[in-house]
């Protein structure tokens, strides 16, 4: 770890096997754990919590404080988890007293120029393409995938396993299992392919189909389909974990299937 060219503050606490290469700088109050490579001209400042076989690349930068005129100053933090990895020139701000963290999960692939604010919070294996931009307080559940340069408005919720495509304006949230694309975003269909590969069932996957189909398909409004699938579809995970997100929306969920662009 020793390199004579990196700076890295002494109240730092950094595991004796991490790899730190030239020109970068580590602040103050600053965890960073096993196995973690860190690459030329990063900047990880005060408040980073960065976990083991995590691959920093250039010109990242960590921990810097929110882009929130309401920030005050307040302690916060970037809590990043193991075998992640942060490509070139991507920034991840800290959390502020709204939440005090912004969380980055397991195994997540975060692409070149991709922007994390305040307060976010990023699900185990999610993957963000080259250029996202996240607004703060956006929640992106676990094996989400945003397509390159999508826009995510603040506040927004991004269900587990849904996909969205590059270029996307994400101003209301998107359920879980489904693929969003279209301006403005809309249903598209079941993120089939990813499920398979994530080993769900064809039976389960039909399940989840014929979930969507009653919410986004039927021409039902939100509130329609939420009866119908209470009363008419079996109990099932999948189908409790749709409908809580549904209640629990703060935007709205995105629109239905259309064929119109």
């Amino acid at each position: 770890m020793n390199q004579p060219l990196a700076y890295v503050h002494p109240g730092a606490k950094i595991a004796t096997n991490v790899v730190i290469d030239p020109f970068t700088t580590i602040h103050n109050n600053v965890e960073i754990g096993e196995g973690t490579w860190i690459a030329s001209n990063v900047t990880i400042m005060e408040g980073a919590r960065i976990g083991k076989n995590c691959k920093i690349f250039p010109g990242a930068v960590i921990s810097a404080i929110p882009q929130d005129l309401k920030f005050e100053n307040e302690d916060s933090l970037v809590i990043i988890g193991d075998n992640v990895t942060i490509r070139e020139c991507v920034t991840i701000n800290r959390g502020t007293k709204a939440y005090g963290k912004t969380v980055i999960g397991d195994n997540c692939l975060i692409m070149a120029t991709a922007h994390v604010a305040h307060d976010c919070i990023l699900g185990n294996n999610a993957i963000l393409v080259n250029g996202v931009t996240l607004a703060g307080h956006v929640e992106v559940g676990e094996y989400a995938i945003i397509g390159g340069q999508a826009g995510v408005h603040q506040f927004i919720s991004i269900g587990r396993h849904s996909m969205i495509s590059g270029g996307s304006l994400v101003r209301k949230d998107v359920p879980p299992y489904v693929k969003a694309a279209k301006e403005p975003l809309s249903f598209i269909g079941i993120n089939s392919i990813g499920l398979r590969r994530r080993g769900f069932s064809s039976d389960k996957i039909n399940e989840i189909q014929n979930i969507f189909r009653i919410l986004f398909q039927k021409n039902n409004n939100t509130t329609q389909a939420v009866r119908i699938l209470e009363a008419e579809l079996d109990a099932s995970p999948e189908l409790d974990e749709v409908i809580t997100f549904i209640r629990e929306s703060q935007r709205g969920i995105m629109k239905g299937y259309t064929s119109n662009y």
